[in-house]
């Protein structure tokens, strides 16, 4: 980060007068909103505050009349009444090179692995203009994630975006570090947001390990960061990811998860005064997620793709939350993990009766499609009759299509299940998959 006094010599270059840049006086501390008088910013600008302990750094969130409302991006100690609150420039932005390969950064993009200072040739802002959506490529090729279950019934596309859906403790950061090892993608960017600072650690060394490092972008804003944290935290993962996309290559972003972006954006909503409308999310929450989203993708003819995983926590296994389902509408697809199924051993837990990718029918073939579409109708057969067949209700030779799904179970659960650290190219899950059909 740049020294105070050149920070203040490019905030006066902006345009904005000399008063722009007077310090003003903090009046209020209401919650986790700074409240100061006296001095003048727009919104998304940094403001230093003076502490007991030192200067903290705050972003502009809102204002009313002349007061300022200000989030810190640190956790408040030792603050005075009347204290000094100085604007200050941005700085210049998120470092974004081929340096971030195989680091760890926070939410702004400040090295936290202990392997040195971040030197790039090039910075980003933390938002970017909206590509013409007429301007993209679109999706026709499918991205090998190293999973059977997906690979072969619900294929990805490069350029998707879709969500995993979960609840607490089935699987997703597993999962999650399944595709980081098995993937053809070039580059990967995993944003861990809202987690346990344990789980961090625990992903990075255990499921990410050391051939996953090299390729990957680790962006980490746990739980015990401020809420402007976790929320810069995303964007800042999306925009290494658009760098990398910008040079061309296809980017895996792995987001984990959607659900902790918005509780951040509903804590600094309900701070400023915004009203609360869904069971408690304001309305900028709904705004903010499809303009996240959005930023993943592809890009035009000359640039690569951002094919993105965003993970939602179903709060009680409840899809019908209302962030999933905001989310499942905007996204590309969904896949949903089974606690039930994880419950039962069975890994990785993806539902294949409930997910469903929206862009398969373009990237597959219709051989492929049928295997699919047979798949799900014996996974359907078995859970309608299974009450059935266990309390022995049916008869074997009643209707030839139970009984061929249920001869076919067995095998099907063996394929969709997989070991951790086991990767199944995309070919092999399809012939795999024919063979099991035709067996």
């Amino acid at each position: 980060m740049l020294p105070l006094s050149e920070r203040l010599s490019q905030y006066k270059t902006t345009g904005l007068t000399t008063r722009a840049i007077a310090s003003g006086k903090l009046v209020r501390v209401v919650g986790l909103t700074l409240e100061a008088t006296g001095c003048r910013a727009p919104i998304g600008s940094s403001c230093l505050v003076e502490t007991v302990n030192g200067e903290i750094e705050a972003e502009v969130v809102g204002f009313s009349g002349e007061n300022l409302f200000l989030m810190p991006s640190e956790q408040v100690s030792g603050v005075l009444p009347g204290a000094k609150v100085t604007p200050i420039a941005d700085g210049s932005g998120i470092p974004v090179g081929m340096e971030l390969l195989g680091r760890v950064v926070d939410g702004v993009g400040n090295p936290i692995d202990g392997l040195g200072e971040l030197y790039t040739e090039h910075t980003a802002s933390f938002t970017s203009e909206p590509i013409n959506p007429l301007s993209r490529k679109p999706i026709s090729e499918p991205l090998d994630v190293g999973l059977k279950a997906i690979n072969g019934l619900l294929t990805v596309g490069k350029g998707q975006r879709l969500g995993l859906f979960a609840g607490s403790g089935v699987g997703k950061s597993v999962t999650l570090g399944m595709m980081t090892r098995g993937t053809t993608a070039q580059v990967v960017v995993v944003g861990l947001i809202g987690e346990r600072g344990r789980e961090v650690k625990e992903f990075i060394e255990e499921i990410l390990g050391p051939e996953g490092r090299q390729r990957s972008v680790v962006v980490a804003a746990p739980a015990d960061a401020s809420a402007l944290m976790r929320l810069k935290g995303c964007q800042t993962a999306l925009t290494i990811a658009e760098y990398f996309r910008d040079q061309g290559l296809d980017v895996l972003l792995l987001m984990d998860s959607l659900t902790r972006f918005a509780q951040a954006q509903r804590e600094i909503a309900l701070s400023v005064g915004e009203p609360p409308a869904t069971k408690g999310y304001p309305p900028s929450v709904f705004a903010k997620l499809p303009a996240l989203v959005e930023r993943a993708g592809n890009g035009n003819e000359n640039q690569g793709s951002i094919t993105a995983f965003f993970t939602v926590l179903t709060e009680g296994d409840d899809l019908q939350d209302p962030i999933a389902d905001a989310s499942r509408a905007i996204l590309d697809g969904h896949i949903v993990l089974s606690r039930e199924m994880a419950d039962a051993g069975h890994y990785p837990a993806i539902d294949v009766e409930k997910s469903v990718s929206r862009v398969m029918p373009q990237i597959t073939d219709e051989e492929h499609m049928l295997m699919s579409k047979a798949v799900r109708q014996v996974l359907s057969t078995c859970r309608k009759n299974q009450d059935l067949v266990s309390i022995g209700a049916y008869k074997p030779g009643t209707d030839p299509a139970i009984d061929q799904a249920f001869t076919l179970k067995p095998r099907l659960d063996e394929y969709l299940q997989q070991r951790m650290k086991e990767s199944v190219p995309y070919d092999m899950c399809k012939n795999m998959l024919k063979m099991l059909l035709s067996g």
